[in-house]
């Protein structure tokens, strides 16, 4: 599966990022235009059943990773560092794992690493439509304050494009788990739903290296920008 890919700027080194579930390569936008301004490369895509990527009733998170490493090869992308954030940092970490994907620097927001699999696919498929169909700019604007109006059109326009039915496959089919390697940095939100203080506190004993950004929403750039780049000069200063 070919994966439609947003690109800026034109460095030597290339930064690739992967968006979470509903979202889509805008998602990324002002780290995109960050990243560019200080010289990088960026390729962000669009994961499968998101955005101008290719739907799947049979995608799993393995055929996910596929996607991505096989799109990178065919664009002839070697990043020096990846980011995914939430899906994308399960897609990412299941990519890096079994040896699909050279991710460079691995970093992973505020993102799951397992996914237990077996979800009811119709159940599951009318969750995710419900969520698409509540992602309006209108509920995005009262619902998300940290959000600024780009924000809450780019990821209004994205959920308008999401597939609940490529989403639906992958929560019903086989799970998995996908840890990061020691020496990925993950970037959390704290509290987190995902990664929370036993987890962190695990992936820091494994050799990653977890950095917290107290107070951050899921979506952690959205809510504190800032703070999210000032977390990693490893990106955003080479």
């Amino acid at each position: 599966m070919r994966l439609h890919a947003e690109t800026a700027g034109d460095g030597d080194e290339t930064v690739v990022l992967l968006h979470g579930m509903t979202g889509a390569a805008e998602s990324w936008w002002r780290i995109t235009d960050l990243l560019a301004e200080r010289g990088l490369r960026v390729v962000a895509l669009d994961l499968p059943g998101h955005g101008r990527s290719p739907r799947s009733p049979t995608m799993t998170v393995l055929d996910a990773a596929a996607a991505v490493a096989g799109t990178l090869d065919v664009l002839g992308v070697r990043p020096v560092a990846t980011l995914g954030h939430s899906f994308g940092g399960l897609v990412l970490t299941a990519a890096v794992a079994t040896g699909r994907l050279d991710a460079g620097i691995t970093v992973c927001v505020d993102a799951p690493f397992r996914t237990r699999g077996g979800y009811d696919r119709a159940e599951v498929q009318a969750e995710y439509e419900a969520e698409r169909d509540s992602r309006t700019e209108d509920r995005l604007r009262a619902e998300k304050p940290h959000y600024g109006e780009r924000d809450c059109q780019v990821e209004a326009r994205a959920a308008s494009r999401f597939d609940p039915v490529t989403a639906a496959a992958i929560a019903a089919g086989p799970g998995g788990t996908w840890p990061p390697r020691p020496g990925s940095i993950v970037v959390r939100a704290d509290p987190s739903h995902f990664v929370d203080d036993a987890t962190a506190a695990a992936l820091t004993a494994s050799g990653v290296d977890v950095r917290s950004i107290p107070g951050a929403a899921h979506s952690v750039w959205y809510s504190h920008f800032d703070a999210f780049v000032a977390t990693l000069p490893e990106v955003f200063d080479r």
